[in-house]
């Protein structure tokens, strides 16, 4: 049944494009992290909320008794634990730069200051930085932002789930058209990292909608989602290393078709994406998402402290950007492999001890007695 089914691909995908975020800010002379794949990666994000929306449809979008209570601490027990991880780690990495300050060291800004203001540490501990104008939605981990908005939209679908059964897909279009309407129009009551994320996360509700109504191919039809996949990775890449008006409005419904394309795990490139790299990188996606801005400070701060023992600027400022930069294409790329592996490292760590460690004590949580009706769908990992 499509309801036990685990979507490999689309899980690749989502390690896939962790990657291409992480190098979308890295930034190392003449590597391959100046790609227009990677130049343009920023786009990758609206990608996470699209199947953010068809996982979590997936598993209780048809439940006729939604359990609020296990839905609200397997989410919070999914993605709360990493992100106070890494929010304790920002502190302490600011705390390192007001001592390396009160030794003499120059810094763009002042510890503590800016969007790593005290003020700003309540706001991202309850994911608040980018509902409101009043905070910094990039400030401390600056990923994070998109946490924030994804964690409150899972309680807003779950309110959607809990009471409006028989409406719920009419309810999920009626939010992603308005989202998508205000940004449009230029809203500016509403943040746009908000409505970014109701307007994709709920196009992928509708996504899975579209799916459940389509008919499962039959293996003499392989060939034919062999050729749309590769047709929709084609179109991808042109959307994505393009810039032009309307690109984050037009992201939604692209991204949309790809996860359906590709739920059906069927096609040549789908196989290939089942392979147990690319799902390596799957599992590890959100790690690699929340940890590598605190695993980038720290090689950029190094390589500073360097560029200040050697006397050569290994680590310019070009257009207002921070570069790393050897001197040699060769040792540049090499950097940027060293620095990706570096943060996978780092995320095979934290996968292990934070996030499972997290999901576990959700689990254990959300099987004591209440008198809530059980979860109709298992939860998949979003």
């Amino acid at each position: 049944m499509r309801a036990e089914q685990r979507f490999h691909s689309l899980d690749s995908f989502r390690g896939l494009m962790a990657i291409s975020v992480m190098l979308y800010h890295l930034r190392v002379s003449g590597s391959f992290t100046e790609w227009l794949l990677f130049r343009h990666a920023e786009v990758f994000v609206s990608f996470f909320f699209v199947l953010s929306g068809f996982v979590l449809t997936h598993a209780y979008g048809s439940s006729v008794k939604f359990n609020f209570r296990k839905f609200f601490i397997s989410r919070t027990f999914r993605l709360l634990p990493l992100h106070l991880f890494m929010l304790g780690v920002f502190i302490l990495l600011e705390c390192g730069r007001y001592w390396a300050a009160q030794k003499g060291m120059d810094f763009n800004n002042a510890p503590f200051s800016g969007k790593f203001a005290p003020s700003e540490i309540l706001p991202n501990a309850l994911l608040l930085q980018s509902w409101t104008h009043l905070t910094n939605p990039l400030s401390f981990n600056y990923p994070s932002w998109s946490i924030s908005i994804e964690y409150y939209t899972y309680m807003i679908f779950a309110l959607i789930v809990c009471i409006a059964f028989g409406i719920r897909t009419w309810i999920w279009a009626t939010v992603m058209l308005l989202a998508l309407a205000l940004m449009y129009a230029g809203n500016t009551f509403f943040t746009i990292e908000s409505l970014r994320g109701l307007a994709y996360f709920f196009t992928g509700c509708l996504a899975y909608a579209v799916y459940l109504r389509l008919p499962q191919p039959s293996r003499a039809q392989t060939w034919l989602l062999s050729t749309l996949e590769v047709a929709a990775v084609t179109v991808a890449l042109i959307f994505v290393i393009n810039d032009f008006a309307g690109k984050q409005l037009w992201a939604s419904p692209l991204f949309a078709v790809i996860v359906v394309i590709f739920a059906f795990d069927r096609g040549a490139v789908s196989r290939l994406l089942a392979g147990r790299g690319f799902g390596f990188l799957g599992k590890l996606s959100y790690s690699i998402y929340l940890t590598h801005a605190a695993v980038l400070f720290c090689v950029v701060s190094a390589f500073m402290v360097a560029k200040k023992i050697v006397g050569v600027d290994i680590a310019p400022v070009i257009d207002g950007t921070r570069y790393l930069d050897l001197g040699n294409v060769l040792l540049n790329n090499l950097i940027a492999l060293l620095v990706t592996g570096s943060v996978v490292l780092v995320s095979m760590f934290t996968y292990r001890y934070v996030e499972m460690t997290g999901q576990s004590l959700g689990r254990a949580l959300s099987n004591t007695p209440s008198h809530s009706g059980p979860v109709l769908r298992p939860d998949t990992e979003a």
